[in-house]
């Protein structure tokens, strides 16, 4: 597997396949096995997904985890994959830092598809966060994250006994570093860079999102100059809960005009 190290933080990486990079950034106390999916439909594409600080393989000496940071290192991956420029793809936190890196390093963005991304944490978003850290001393946060991340479609097949086999799988799955990044994302602000992305960007929202709101991603396609919006049909953890209807959207983004 592939690392690169920028300063204390040595950053391990996938490199799957064969084509045009195709940059994949996981979300809060996920991975880059959140992107196995994704991954296996992207065929003609080589594709490099990154652990963030706390997840993963990625070691680092433990300290706060800045977006700045985090853009950095992704910089840093597709110097050391010997790419110049790649097509980025984020979910949450990840989609917050591809549009840290499209507005900072436009040269190295061909396109952005931005998930479930906002443009600055607001006060009921802190709320959530803080509400997040709690559940995370209580070891209750994979209890709420079905609530949180999926929409109606998975309810309506969902049984009690599957959906506590899945919280029973998520409590084994959640990074050790996620409180760390649930920091990061309470100290977001994109509102300084957003208009410096020249790439063409998809903002795609979930209809059912209850972290990030309608007038968020409103506000993001505002604010970027070559921006368009989308929607799926499902919770926060779309990648998750509609794995062939994602990557059908985000592939025929990225692919379009090439």
């Amino acid at each position: 597997m592939p690392e690169v190290t920028l300063g204390t933080t040595t950053v391990h990486y996938d490199r799957t396949g064969d084509g045009p990079a195709l940059l994949l950034l996981h979300g809060t106390a996920a991975s880059r096995e959140q992107w196995a999916p994704l991954t296996a439909r992207a065929r003609g594409f080589t594709v490099l997904a990154p652990d963030f600080p706390g997840s993963g393989l990625t070691a680092d000496d433990g300290g706060p985890i800045e977006i700045e940071d985090l853009a950095a290192q992704v910089e840093a991956v597709l110097d050391h994959a010997d790419v110049a420029k790649a097509q980025v793809v984020g979910h949450s936190l990840g989609a917050v830092v591809a549009a840290h890196l499209a507005g900072t390093r436009p040269d190295r963005v061909r396109k952005a598809v931005l998930h479930a991304a906002w443009p600055v944490t607001d006060t009921r978003q802190d709320a959530e966060f803080r509400l997040w850290l709690d559940l995370l001393e209580t070891g209750t946060f994979a209890r709420m994250l079905p609530l949180m991340a999926f929409g109606p479609r998975y309810w309506e097949q969902a049984t009690a006994e599957s959906n506590e086999q899945l919280v029973k799988t998520l409590e084994t799955m959640i990074e050790p570093g996620t409180d760390r990044q649930i920091e990061a994302d309470r100290g977001v602000d994109l509102r300084p860079v957003l208009g410096r992305i020249t790439a063409p960007v998809l903002v795609l929202g979930s209809a059912h999102d209850r972290l990030v709101t309608a007038d968020q991603q409103r506000a993001l396609v505002a604010a970027i100059r070559h921006a368009r919006a989308a929607e799926i049909d499902a919770g926060h953890g779309a990648p998750a809960e509609l794995p062939d209807e994602f990557a059908r959207i985000v592939l025929a983004f990225v692919t379009a005009g090439t």
